[in-house]
């Protein structure tokens, strides 16, 4: 039972990550969910879903495994990326990043993450990290003071919601942009840990009415979608790690309701045909070596693909940090190999680390 507990959360993990991918190269792979309208709340979802009680009471051990999950791989990426970054400056004359400096090597990575633009998707990591690490205290709280499910539902409900209007009223800046990440982020591990413990074996939400209710309702979010054109704004998307939301209010936190619920609809209706499958597998354990590493998969390919039609790879130094050669001939080329290679380097990164690094 416990694997199979395992296998479904790795195919969740997987699916997240897929979608993260495809969203970069702007296409989606669940037609009425667009790009970035839910796949970060998703990972937010499964990291509450994946949360243990056991942990209210041992604080220290919770910070520990998250420094260690978390942080010490993120900084070894950030050392890493620093090289790669200032290897392509001297051979493209564009420094892919901030500038050099303990500040943004150090405080960044918690601000925003975009030190280096080819390892920015990494911003989630440290912001997931604050995030579970206020939930858990903040749930401590809550134990203590009024133990009651639906309190504390209202409560990390609230706080999600209520992000979206105070990002409108406040300036922001470094430290109120995490405020309005982590206030949103909170409401949607909540979430994860309420469904595993209150919905998840006990009430059938994937019956016909409960689809057709979802279809209807992304239909109705589909009239404030204005992604057809960036010109337009943002639709059903959002850019959480600069709280951008534009006009919307209410509409991100629906439709990341919606995608979370499609995206568990998905993984139950696959289950039963992929959990034997080693890609499947492998992609949703190294989720994280996929996140830090697939912009400069893409990036390589793109330098591949202007070597072979003989444009300068400076040309590659003309656009931004998630543009792909010929987008309309080579999306789907870029997707398959960009997580083939990503997933297989990250099984060999783990491979590397159980070997050499076992004991530390």
């Amino acid at each position: 039972m416990e694997k199979e507990f395992s296998n479904k959360v790795n195919v969740l993990k997987a699916l997240a990550i897929l979608l993260v991918v495809s969203g970069h190269l702007e296409f989606s792979l669940l037609g009425m969910f667009t790009p970035y309208s839910f796949q970060l709340a998703l990972f937010f979802f499964i990291s509450g879903y994946l949360f243990k009680d056991k942990y209210l009471d041992d604080v220290l051990t919770f910070i520990k495994r998250r420094v260690r999950s978390l942080l010490v791989p993120y900084f070894l990426y950030n050392v890493f990326y620093l090289g790669v970054t200032v290897l392509i400056a001297r051979l493209t004359g564009k420094f892919w990043g901030m500038p050099l400096s303990l500040k943004n090597f150090f405080i960044t990575p918690f601000l925003n993450g975009h030190q280096f633009d080819l390892s920015c998707p990494m911003w989630f990591v440290t912001q997931l990290f604050m995030t579970m690490i206020v939930f858990l205290f903040l749930f401590r709280v809550l134990k203590k003071s009024f133990d009651n499910k639906f309190f504390h539902l209202g409560f990390f409900a609230l706080l999600g919601i209520a992000a979206i209007p105070v990002s409108k009223v406040i300036t922001l800046d470094s430290v109120t942009l995490i405020i309005i990440r982590t206030m949103f982020s909170l409401f949607f591990v909540y979430l994860g840990y309420y469904y595993r413990n209150y919905i998840e074996d006990k009430v059938n939400i994937f019956t016909l009415k409960w689809a057709g209710a979802v279809i209807a309702l992304q239909s109705v979010l589909w009239l404030f979608n204005r992604d057809f054109d960036p010109e337009h704004g943002i639709g059903l998307s959002y850019v959480l790690v600069w709280a951008r939301f534009d006009e919307q209010m209410i509409v991100p936190v629906i439709t990341a309701l919606t995608g979370i619920w499609a995206s568990l609809l998905v993984v139950k209706l696959v289950y039963p045909y992929v959990k034997d499958s080693k890609f499947i597998k492998y992609t949703g354990e190294t989720t994280y070596h996929i996140m830090a590493n697939h912009l400069l998969v893409m990036y390589i390919i793109t330098a591949v693909f202007l070597h072979i039609h003989n444009i300068p790879i400076q040309e590659r130094a003309n656009h931004d940090i998630y543009w792909i050669y010929n987008p309309i001939q080579t999306t789907y080329f870029y997707f398959v190999l960009t997580m083939v290679i990503s997933t297989y380097s990250g099984v060999a990164l783990q491979w590397c680390k159980k070997k050499f690094f076992a004991k530390l």
